[in-house]
């Protein structure tokens, strides 16, 4: 039975048909045609395409949307744009909440593929700004850490310490306060909770100064018990990570309580 040929080539079907095994057509679309759509391209009036994909082995399927869609598509990814740019000049918490923001309404946008693959690059481009500024931020905290964490010993009875900052996942920075505590506070042990919400996790850190009766491996095995956390460490010092930032108070009362 015969079949409709389409090609999106600079030769036409009867050149095509007439040395089919030519590889030069390889390089163009030809098909076997589904249907007449469009009687021209200009009645198209706009074209974009949403979702390129693979659906099988060598297959592949592309989504696209035509005339007052592709406008609405188009507009949307222009007023995205003008967000982005926008978010792009802020800094510090304020560049922090507008690409939380940002990266929650792209997903939902139904918008060119193309674009939507560029404002991820940005997007990923605005927050390695933001984990900067993070780590500049806490490097800057260190000591005001550090002071806090000294202050809990010395206002705490008993040899244990239980002290919550949430300083992100950082095992350099609770290391250093660990010793600047175990340094300074040479009679107890303390332990660091410290949360991280945007990555969905919590970090246990146990150390205790040289003399003091303090497990801090079943000290943080016993903080952490139910929660699935991870790690291990010896006596004198400890560390587990827990993925569930939202039970750092169950945490902490546990802490106290061994």
């Amino acid at each position: 039975d015969p079949v409709r040929v389409v090609a999106v080539s600079p030769a036409k079907i009867p050149e095509i048909l007439s040395n089919p095994q030519d590889a030069m057509w390889n390089q163009y679309s030809v098909e076997f045609c589904g249907g007449t759509h469009l009687t021209n391209t200009k009645e198209a009036g706009a074209f974009v395409i949403l979702n390129e994909e693979g659906i099988a082995k060598g297959v592949r399927r592309i989504t696209f949307v035509t005339q007052e869609d592709a406008k609405t598509a188009i507009t949307l990814a222009n007023e995205f744009e003008a967000k982005l740019e926008a978010g792009s000049k802020l800094e510090g918490e304020e560049l922090e909440t507008a690409v939380k923001k940002l990266t929650v309404e792209l997903d939902a946008l139904v918008i060119s593929t193309v674009k939507k693959a560029a404002f991820r690059d940005t997007i990923a481009g605005l927050l390695k700004k933001v984990n900067t500024w993070k780590k500049q931020r806490m490097a800057g905290m260190t000591d005001e850490i550090k002071a806090k964490a000294i202050a809990a010993g010395e206002a705490t009875d008993g040899n244990k310490v239980v002290f919550r900052f949430d300083f992100g996942i950082d095992n350099k920075l609770a290391k250093n306060v660990g010793q600047a505590f175990t340094k300074k506070i040479k009679d107890k042990a303390i332990m660091l909770i410290s949360a991280d919400t945007d990555a969905n996790k919590l970090m246990v850190m146990a150390v205790a100064p040289k003399g003091v009766d303090v497990d801090c491996k079943a000290w943080c095995a016993a903080a952490t018990e139910g929660t699935g956390g991870k790690g291990g460490g010896k006596k004198d010092s400890a560390q587990m990570m827990v993925s569930d930032a939202s039970v750092a108070d169950s945490v902490v009362e546990k802490a106290k309580g061994f």
